[in-house]
């Protein structure tokens, strides 16, 4: 995880996303520095434009958090019309 926020902090402060500078950010933190994950995670961020995919991700950040409150509603309409519906029932018990 820490390779991850390191890459996310080089990006922030507008340095180059490389080898070199991930080593140095990992190594000041005083974590061991696994050579492979570093290589592994520069090849995967290969051609990704970060801020393009953090604005997605903002936006799809928003629009989750959106959805609770559209399903909440939803919950409280179905819950209105079962007492409607049990109530019906019941009266065709006792006529």
């Amino acid at each position: 995880m820490e390779y991850i926020y390191g890459a996310l902090l080089l990006h922030k402060l507008g340095q180059p996303v490389d080898e070199a500078h991930l080593h140095k950010v990992i190594s000041a933190t005083g974590a061991h520095v696994d050579e492979a994950k570093i290589k592994t995670l520069i090849a995967s961020l290969h051609g990704v434009d970060l801020a393009a995919e953090l604005a997605n991700a903002s936006a799809v950040s928003l629009s989750a958090s959106a959805a609770p409150a559209h399903a909440a509603e939803k919950k409280e309409e179905k819950k209105e019309e079962k007492p409607v519906e049990s109530a019906a029932g019941l009266s065709a018990l006792f006529g």
